[in-house]
């Protein structure tokens, strides 16, 4: 894929045909686009996991940082640096406005005071920066059910339906509706907020065929109802004066 977020092989063109529309991952690339700078850009991914979008944009940014609540099991080596904290609770784990980006996928379903997270998130932000975020809709069924199993059920289902199983973390799912997400956007203080939502199960659910099969049946199930969709991806930005 390309910094434009051209889809690549099958399971793209079937997000793209499943949401009548731009994927999850080409949104993101789209928005991440508009707002990096054009060169020696700092940037964040936060809760970071995999090969960041961010990644991407190397070209671009003149330093890229990671943030997570544990180390990696592996070296994250597209990284110039990395450091645990907790978004949650500790907000002074980077200097205010340090970054002009901050890219944040798929963690605020598994953090317990998310509200603070992105508040902390803002603080870190320069003015005029964005914070770009991807998360689970709860108004999905299938997503709604998912996050309301216990403990016990959820971790051997998620190991079983995830992509990865290192991607299989607890689920709390707190803020995990539009409505919430933007609310909690402008409590932290970010404007210009834009909502979007997609059908992403078809990829998230694809380490097994059955859990594929079951994805792209959910995916399905709401491609004509937008608000119910099972991904949100959101982008807000701080203030030039803040």
């Amino acid at each position: 894929m390309n910094g434009r977020g051209r889809p690549r092989g099958g399971a793209d063109r079937l997000a793209r045909w499943l949401d009548r529309g731009a994927t999850t991952r080409e949104i993101v690339a789209q928005w991440l686009d508009e707002a990096i700078p054009t060169a020696d850009a700092t940037c964040l991914d936060a809760a970071c996991g995999g090969r960041s979008m961010l990644a991407t944009f190397r070209p671009r940014i003149g330093r890229l940082t990671g943030v997570d609540l544990h180390e990696p099991n592996e070296p994250l080596e597209w990284l110039d640096e990395f450091r645990v904290a907790d978004l949650c609770r500790e907000p002074d784990a980077f200097p205010p406005r340090s970054f002009d980006v901050i890219h944040c996928a798929f963690a605020l379903e598994h953090l317990d005071d998310p509200r603070q997270a992105i508040r902390t998130m803002h603080g870190w932000l320069r003015p005029g920066g964005w914070l770009v975020l991807t998360t689970v809709n709860r108004r999905h069924p299938l997503v709604a059910a998912y996050c309301g199993l216990p403990p016990v059920v959820a971790r051997p289902l998620q190991r079983l339906l995830k992509a990865s199983a290192d991607d299989a973390h607890p689920l709390i799912a707190r803020c995990n509706t539009p409505m919430a997400v933007r609310a909690a956007m402008v409590d932290a203080g970010l404007e210009t907020i834009e909502m979007r939502t997609t059908g992403h199960l078809s990829r998230a659910w694809r380490r097994r065929l059955p859990a594929q099969v079951l994805g792209i049946a959910g995916d399905l199930t709401t491609r004509d109802r937008p608000a119910r969709r099972s991904t949100i991806v959101a982008r807000g930005r701080r203030p030039r004066s803040g």
